[in-house]
């Protein structure tokens, strides 16, 4: 950390003697509000956040900047989320168009998606996420990547250095004409990740002369086994032919090798065990768009491949390391996508949309037929097509209301569900602070994964899909006085039934197995704020939050005398979350506080207390300091993080340990090769 303070001191004193760098004020652009948007519930992830150091994964900013509950085993390590009290499964991910949940496990690990690849991320809610994809029970998140805007040749280099040695490193290379954009974006990431934390979990004896106990203390321990190497390439081309048509490609390569930290109650030596997470995917898609006055039409195909392995060894005290898990999966994804916009006039839209995922999954543990002396699958190898069509109207009679129906019909290899309908109303209360209502209702399906289905041992091909109802309404407004200040804001209520909740339980024959067995009350309200203020001539404040109340319940049936389940909040959803993220800057400066809290979690369905049941609440504070530099030959960023600033001891998840106070520095440069 020395050396980087140097450095710090260094560019400081360079900044004062370089010419000043006046702020540019916003513009504010008044217009109407796009009718695919009418009676949507959605959040757009503000593209500061997005891009606003390198070390970032988009779990990260969902935590900050959402009211998502993000679901985290540590740093580098399996990250998901929980939309309005629903399960990881039940939010739908798509990339440019493509779904990007495994077919396996049904989730996104979303820490696994550098937020500096995404240039434009949106939350659709409940029943807005109908008209994107289905099974979206809880919601949906779209991720898309943009053409570069700037012309000609450009080039950006970040470098990050961090507490626990930890390096960032993100290069982009662009180049733009009217008709041609190229990006090549690459980061990787190393860490040892070793960071020290208090493990509750364990308790020290203190001994005096006589060798008595006279008194007890939790050790301070290192996260043993945590290191990560990430490594993420994204090819972007994009070309407009000027006549109304645009092509693009996509294509995203992830290559990881992590390893799984040791829990807080492991005993053992680091060197006793090797616990170990290796990935290579890569996702292409390949898009067309044909656009005309009153009508678009588009395509794309896709293809998404992706490697699997998890590996643990273990010593079992004969100085041998022994195989005990060597897990291989391999998907293979084929995509294709049509859909159309048709504008029959300035008061109806209506739209259409098909798409196809063709999955193949190879799913087997090789240490288990090493040890029987065979040579076939143990595990599954099978295929499923999932297609989903959807038709959707809008309508907007007058300027001030507008409605629109959705339906959408899917089939998961030879079953269909009933149809999907949505409804959506939208209407203007007042001009005056734009004041808007919105409402929906509708009913959704989700199909089991390959593996509920066909998991080794345990999966259940019997099961049935979970479905739901889902209502919502929400009340915003927006009110502000030009060049001085905005104020917006918006209050949500939502309520959710999903029936056939799939839930894995012990067996008799010790193994779990998924059930049916849960019918699930999901409610709440969702507040949202967001203030921009010109305080002086040189200075701007601004300020995003958001609050939840979500209470998620269990109001099935007991499966036994012993259940302790109904009535209580499912495990790992928190009743309550807050977040908050202010900035202030002044001229080339600026001073970033980002807030969030947590309710208790509960790590079992009976909801008790106990020293293993539950984890506490937690509140999280980061802070950052950046600088502009402007010099005739290039631009320059440094920052400077600070994370868990009251060094807060928490957990994400049980025997799983958060880092404590800790630092990053980054440097990024962007030279001036000429005028643009």
């Amino acid at each position: 950390m020395r050396k980087l303070c140097y450095i710090l001191l260094l560019v400081a004193a360079v900044a004062t003697a370089q010419e000043r760098t006046v702020a540019i004020d916003g513009v504010t652009i008044m217009g109407t509000r796009p009718m695919k948007d009418i009676g949507l519930q959605q959040t757009k992830l503000d593209s500061v956040a997005l891009k606003q150091n390198v070390a970032l994964s988009l779990a990260d900013v969902l935590s900050f900047g959402s009211s998502i509950f993000v679901k985290n085993f540590g740093r580098a390590t399996l990250s998901t989320v929980s939309f309005r009290g629903t399960s990881p499964s039940h939010t739908q991910v798509s990339w440019n168009g493509m779904k990007i949940n495994n077919p396996m496990l049904g989730m996104t690990d979303f820490s696994m998606i550098p937020s500096y690849f995404i240039d434009d991320a949106t939350l659709l809610a409940g029943t807005s996420s109908v008209g994107e994809t289905g099974g979206g029970l809880g919601g949906a998140i779209k991720l898309n990547t943009q053409p570069v805007k700037q012309r000609g040749f450009n080039l950006q280099f970040i470098q990050g250095i961090g507490s626990f040695k930890t390096f960032d490193e993100f290069l982009r290379l662009t180049y733009a004409t009217d008709r041609w954009q190229f990006s090549t974006r690459a980061l990787y990431m190393t860490s040892a990740n070793d960071y020290k934390y208090r493990n509750h979990d364990k308790k020290e004896n203190i001994y005096d002369q006589n060798n008595n106990i006279i008194g007890q203390y939790h050790p301070i321990e290192r996260n043993r086994s945590g290191s990560y190497k990430d490594l993420h390439i994204l090819q972007e081309i994009y070309y407009n032919t000027g006549r109304g048509n645009r092509f693009s490609l996509n294509a995203w390569y992830i290559g990881s090798n992590r390893e799984l930290p040791m829990l807080t109650t492991d005993y053992g030596e680091q060197s006793d065990f090797d616990n170990r997470q290796r990935e290579q995917t890569l996702r292409t898609v390949i898009g067309y768009d044909h656009l005309r006055r009153n009508y678009r039409i588009g395509a794309k195909v896709g293809y998404i491949y992706s490697w699997m392995a998890y590996d643990y060894l273990r010593d079992p005290g004969n100085g041998i390391m022994t195989v005990m898990t060597r897990s291989r999966s391999k998907i293979n994804t084929i995509y294709a996508q049509a859909d159309a916009e048709y504008h029959l006039s300035d008061k109806w839209l209506f739209s259409a949309n098909i798409d196809a995922h063709q999955h193949f999954v190879i799913s087997k543990d090789k240490n288990i037929i090493l040890q029987q002396g065979g040579t076939g699958i143990i595990g599954y190898d099978k295929a499923r097509i999932e297609l989903s069509a959807v038709v959707s109207a809008k309508w907007r009679p007058i300027e001030r209301f507008g409605v629109g129906a959705t339906l959408r019909e899917q089939m998961y290899g030879k079953e269909f569900t009933p149809f999907i309908p949505a409804l959506f109303l939208d209407g203007v209360l007042s001009k005056r602070g734009s004041v808007i209502l919105k409402a929906s209702v509708s009913r959704n399906y989700r199909f089991p994964t390959l593996n509920d289905q066909y998991f080794l041992p345990g999966g259940n091909p019997d099961l049935k899909s979970e479905q739901g109802f889902t209502y919502d309404a929400e009340i915003s407004f927006k009110v502000g006085k030009k060049d001085r200040y905005t104020l917006s804001g918006s209050a949500a209520w939502f309520e959710s039934y999903i029936d056939n909740w799939i839930q894995w339980l012990p067996t008799t024959k010790g193994f779990f197995s998924p059930r049916n067995i849960k019918r699930v009350h999901s409610y709440g309200v969702t507040l949202k704020a967001s203030f921009d203020a010109k305080l002086h001539k040189d200075w701007r404040l601004t300020l995003d939050g958001t609050a939840a109340w979500t209470p998620s319940i269990n109001i099935g049936e007991k499966i036994s005398q012993a259940d302790l389940s109904v009535g209580k909040q499912l495990p790992y959803v928190p009743k309550y979350t807050a977040n908050l993220i202010g900035k202030i800057s002044w001229k080339s400066w600026a001073l970033t506080y980002k807030w969030c809290y947590y309710s208790r979690r509960y790590t079992m369905s009976s909801n008790e207390i106990t020293l293993s049941g539950s984890l506490p609440p937690y509140f999280m504070n980061n802070i950052s300091l950046e600088k502009d530099i402007n010099f005739r030959w290039a631009n320059i960023n440094i920052k400077g993080a600070i994370n868990n600033l009251f060094n807060e001891e928490y957990l994400s998840v049980l025997s799983r340990p958060m880092p404590g106070i800790n630092f990053e520095v980054f440097i990024g440069i962007t030279p001036k090769w000429r005028k643009q």
